[in-house]
């Protein structure tokens, strides 16, 4: 099973930009399918965004256009680059992974995934 650990969360102000690193290990990188997942209190945990084995992704309405999923196969990280971050993106995000060759249409669904990260705070002040 596939290891993940978070980092690249912190505070920023409205329209600033931060970018999300995803470090993967323990099993081979290149048989999973990997997404961002964001979460406040109370509430479930929303898929942000998800790339599968060829690179093909898939970003959520409510960030599409501004967040942007991408990764290195050479280094086994994955990014989630957000520009013209708004106070509403404030969340925990979470990194998370399943083998697969394709993310699968329920790629935004917790259940989808069986291993995540720890989180990384992203607070966005107006």
């Amino acid at each position: 099973q596939v290891q993940l650990a978070e980092s690249g969360g912190g505070s920023v102000q409205t329209g600033g930009s931060l970018r999300l690193s995803c470090a993967a290990s323990g099993d081979p990188y290149r048989r999973y399918c990997f997404a961002w997942f964001r979460q406040t209190p109370g509430k479930e945990r929303e898929g942000v965004a998800a790339v599968d084995i060829d690179g093909k992704t898939a970003v959520s309405d409510s960030v599409k256009g501004r967040f942007t999923i991408s990764k290195d196969n050479t280094k086994n990280t994955v990014y989630l680059q957000m520009d013209s971050l708004k106070p509403e993106d404030t969340a925990t995000y979470y990194c998370a992974a399943n083998p697969g060759y394709s993310c699968g249409a329920y790629w935004d669904h917790e259940t989808s995934f069986g291993s995540w990260g720890q989180g990384t705070q992203v607070t966005v002040s107006s």
